[in-house]
């Protein structure tokens, strides 16, 4: 586990509760957890455009725990990554509890993997019974994507996840298809929830919680940047950048970008063709 913030230092807003946040009566803009993607480097970028709280990637609790390498190469963050959630994927308890100990001086909140695949029911009192029973556990809050468990493409039911709240009385997020800050208005809304997670969304443009509509020049070159100065691995680096041009480039474009296999060969590209 890398760290910046180290005993001594810890940043201000990781003395909050997100909770503050989720009762202020604003929409919440939340970063969800993506495996590969939602790490420090991207969480960083987020941040610079008005992204409000961000989620790690999902996190196996026991290797987190049993292995130090896993650690390391989980769990990286530093003084200025907050308020920030770390999502564990466990079925013990007790092995859940450990991993929580070890990162709970870096984290504002620990969030359970409940929802891959399992989202809502076809029958959405199961849903609401399940969230009930949660609840009465003592979470803080939920995040409820709104579509079952054989839906992948299809329309979110953003009227259960309103029927959800309803029978709530911790915070709810609503998360599903949310690519623009106008989007993520409506949705909440639509469903009176407290905040929404975009995952797609912010990966084809981290600017959008900023009101883009797609990503600006300005924040790819932050992501050079930020990505560099971090240390961020080459295809972790690349493959953001794609995500990121996918509606700025032509698709020739795309076939020449999508081919290159160096941070040099990426830089260079980006200053021929857009003056970065």
């Amino acid at each position: 586990m890398k760290s910046d913030c180290i005993k001594t230092i810890v940043c201000q807003e990781r003395k909050k509760d997100p909770i503050e946040m989720f009762c202020s009566g604003r929409l919440v803009k939340v970063c969800a957890p993506m495996v590969r993607y939602s790490k420090l480097a991207f969480r960083t970028l987020v941040r610079k455009y008005n992204c409000d709280l961000c989620y790690t990637p999902m996190i196996v609790a026991a290797d987190f725990v049993r292995s130090l390498k896993a650690r390391d190469s989980e769990f990286t963050t530093n003084q200025g990554d907050c308020p920030l959630i770390v999502q564990f994927a466990a079925n013990d308890a007790r092995l859940l509890s450990d991993a929580a100990r070890i990162v709970y001086p870096y984290a504002n909140g620990i969030d359970i993997n409940c929802g891959c695949p399992q989202r809502i029911h076809d029958d959405l009192t199961r849903t609401v019974d399940l969230c009930r029973k949660a609840e009465a556990t003592g979470v803080s809050w939920i995040t409820v994507h709104g579509r079952t468990v054989e839906e992948r493409h299809q329309p979110v039911h953003y009227d259960a996840i309103k029927i959800i709240k309803e029978n709530m009385s911790i915070p709810v997020i609503a998360n599903g298809d949310i690519r623009t800050l106008k989007e993520a208005e409506n949705v909440w809304q639509i469903t009176g929830t407290n905040g929404v997670m975009v995952a797609r969304g912010l990966l084809a443009n981290p600017a959008m919680f900023d009101g883009y509509e797609e990503t600006p020049l300005r924040c790819i070159w932050d992501w050079v940047d930020i990505a560099l100065e971090l240390g961020t691995p080459y295809m972790c680096f690349h493959q953001h950048l794609m995500y990121m041009m996918e509606k700025i480039t032509s698709r020739q474009e795309k076939r020449i970008f999508n081919a290159l296999s160096s941070t040099s060969a990426v830089l260079d590209y980006l200053t021929n063709h857009y003056g970065i």
